[in-house]
């Protein structure tokens, strides 16, 4: 087993774990179609639009 020959000091491990808290925000946008909130580069939802065409039949 693999043993650190030196102890890691609090800077560098900081370093390193500085994208653990870091917050990811959904990209929420708002559908041309019907004004729905749905997230980007996804279909929407509330009315199976992507990008101005039907793909999903409509929950309606």
């Amino acid at each position: 087993m693999a043993v650190p020959k030196k102890r890691t000091s609090k800077t560098r491990k900081r370093m390193r774990r500085a994208h653990d808290f870091l917050t990811h925000t959904a990209a929420v946008e708002v559908c041309e179609s019907c004004g729905a909130p749905k997230l980007r580069h996804h279909v929407c939802l509330a009315c199976g639009t992507y990008r101005g065409t039907q793909v999903l039949p409509s929950q309606d």
